[in-house]
């Protein structure tokens, strides 16, 4: 089966129906996407399917044929990190960083669709992301911080 991950074609085995996460991590080499429960419920694995933030714990590999994935690592343009990236790293966000993948992929998809959102607006968008190390202000302040310079010019 033909996948498209991180604007790259990769052709992938699928006996048994692997999930995503299990394509990126094992077949793909892609490790920044973390394993966390297996449930959808903490966000680690999220990545992008055409656009959306999508747990890759559970979504079928099948299920994202003719469609484009972006992972963590596929965010880096030309030697830059992406501005939430940059942002979350200006703002000293994470301590563990296992969220890290899941937190940045739902937030990049969060302010690409929703310039100059409020806190609630972001705490909102963030939800079903789950950090052990309780870093939320921190997270909710660096993505207000982006959204509102966004929409400063």
């Amino acid at each position: 089966m033909k996948v498209s991950v991180n604007n790259k074609e990769y052709t992938v085995e699928v006996d048994g129906n692997p999930s995503l996460l299990e394509v990126l991590r094992e077949q793909l080499d892609l490790t920044g996407t973390k394993y966390g429960c297996g449930e959808a419920a903490c966000g680690a694995c999220r990545v992008l399917v055409n656009g959306t933030p999508t747990p890759s714990c559970i979504t079928p590999v099948t299920s994202i044929q003719g469609k484009q994935v972006l992972t963590i690592e596929g965010l880096e343009t030309d030697g830059k990190l992406h501005p939430v990236q940059q942002v979350f790293l200006e703002e000293d966000v994470f301590q563990c960083s296992y969220c890290a993948p899941g937190m940045v992929m739902t937030a990049v998809a969060l302010v690409e669709n929703n310039k100059g959102m409020g806190e609630q607006e972001i705490i909102d968008g963030m939800n079903g992301n789950i950090c052990r190390c309780c870093t939320y202000p921190a997270i909710v302040k660096a993505l207000h911080k982006l959204t509102q310079k966004e929409t400063k010019g």
